[in-house]
């Protein structure tokens, strides 16, 4: 039988181009990092993506800016690419900014535009991905009306949901009060009829809001830990600063409110990373308002995000034809039609099972990948995608293994494991090119 050889177009000489350099991956954040990186005693230095800048049209107090993220214009020139925006950018930036002016924003227009990348000091990352991921219509003048009713439902979720139980004692208490037309001091305390069964701190009752609050501790735990894992290079998202704690507290309320609305996925450790570029974003937006609202934007966000795989996260959906393992099937599937010759030598030669490295890249949505400034930027092509992101996320993984090809070839188990596991630095616009030629490429 004769093997499929490598399209031409992947010997281009667009390839020539030197991939970022390896001080790049110190910003690169990993939780399943190797023994060797744990036993390191060298503390890499933290290295902030670039602060969105406000559009042209956009007047912003620069003292909003927090100094914890002030200092962390540094992301392009690490990434081998020149600190003045290129004509491209430039050009694409000025086309963004002309289909957000409209009065009724053409969406396919905005996604075309916004899959070659959203330039870093537009400022407007931000409008963009709630266009993309549907929270803002495309009629400008619904944007007020809508932000402010989903900011208001947030505001209640957080009421109802995150409340202590003893807190609502207390408020019943307060209401007993207000509501008895009596003075008495003694009229506040309530009798012990008037405590329901549910109500009760030792009630075992289904209904008891004590019982559930006890039942939610272990997951609280569990979000509240993986918060604190939350990109530790980044002062946005640690340190002992009042605004990286408020950010933490940002997520840890997000996680726990998607949580009990929906008690069949419930919070599953890895959901931190997905909503952190989320929030990132969202925080950061030039607009005040805009960026002080940023969490209950980021929770409406990452539900409408997390819709299109969340079949991912639920473990009894695993050998289904919805579940984790059948996705990566279909990646397994896409590297043989385009590139039969690696793909035999991966699974059948040397035996790398694609779980062991795609069950991170696909369910992180590729954000333990690479650094966070390029996850961004990823991330533009990804939501830009009309049907959804996991079409074009698998074009990405199959990209990211026919880009390393040559080095998997040369390599056995041991060598290929420990390559995809930590995959090396590469250049992501000719990534994405390579990804989006397999859409319209016809296998070899």
């Amino acid at each position: 039988m004769m093997k499929k050889k490598v399209p031409d177009w992947l010997n281009s000489s667009l390839w020539t181009s030197p991939p970022a350099t390896e001080d790049d991956r110190h910003s690169r954040y990993d939780s399943k990092a190797t023994t060797a990186d744990a036993t390191s005693t060298a503390e890499p230095a933290r290295v902030e993506p670039p602060v969105p800048l406000p559009p042209p049209s956009v007047v912003v107090d620069k003292e909003r800016l927090k100094p914890e993220i002030e200092d962390s214009r540094s992301g392009k020139e690490e990434n081998g690419s020149s600190g003045v925006n290129s004509a491209e950018e430039i050009s694409r930036q000025a086309q963004l900014l002309a289909e957000l002016s409209k009065k009724v924003i053409n969406t396919s227009n905005l996604r075309r535009i916004a899959s070659q990348g959203i330039p870093d000091g537009a400022g407007i990352r931000s409008t963009v991905w709630k266009l993309l991921l549907g929270y803002l219509p495309p009629d400008r003048s619904f944007w007020s009306t809508e932000l402010a009713k989903k900011r208001s439902q947030y505001k209640h979720f957080k009421e109802d949901l995150l409340m202590n139980p003893s807190e609502i004692t207390r408020r019943l208490e307060k209401s007993n009060c207000e509501n008895d037309d009596s003075k008495s001091e003694s009229r506040c305390v309530l009798s012990r009829s008037q405590i329901t069964h549910g109500e009760h701190p030792l009630s075992l009752g289904k209904s008891s809001i004590w019982n559930q609050f006890f039942q939610d501790t272990e997951i609280i735990e569990q979000i509240d830990r993986d918060v604190k894992r939350t990109h530790p290079d980044m002062h946005f998202f640690s340190g002992d600063s009042s605004f990286a704690k408020s950010n933490q507290e940002a997520l840890r309320n997000i996680l726990m409110i998607f949580a009990k609305l929906n008690p069949g996925i419930r919070y599953v450790q890895g959901m931190n990373e997905i909503l952190a570029p989320l929030y990132y974003v969202f925080r950061n937006d030039p607009d005040e308002e805009n960026a002080g609202c940023a969490e209950a934007d980021t929770f409406f966000c990452f539900v409408e995000l997390l819709s299109g795989f969340r079949d991912h996260f639920c473990q009894q959906l695993d050998n289904s034809v919805v579940g984790i393992r059948s996705t990566i099937t279909r990646l397994s599937q896409l590297l043989k039609e385009h590139d039969e010759e690696l793909w035999r030598h991966l699974e059948i030669t040397t035996k790398v099972n694609p779980q062991f490295y795609a069950f991170r890249w696909i369910t992180l949505l590729l954000t333990q990948e690479f650094n966070f400034a390029d996850s961004l930027h990823i991330w533009d092509t990804l939501l830009s995608d009309p049907e959804g992101p996991q079409e074009t996320l698998l074009r990405v993984c199959c990209a990211m293994l026919i880009l390393i090809r040559r080095r998997l070839l040369a390599g056995d188990f041991t060598s290929n494991l420990k390559l995809l596991q930590k995959y090396p630095p590469t250049n992501i616009s000719h990534m994405l090119y390579v990804a989006n030629k397999l859409r319209t490429q016809s296998p070899a």
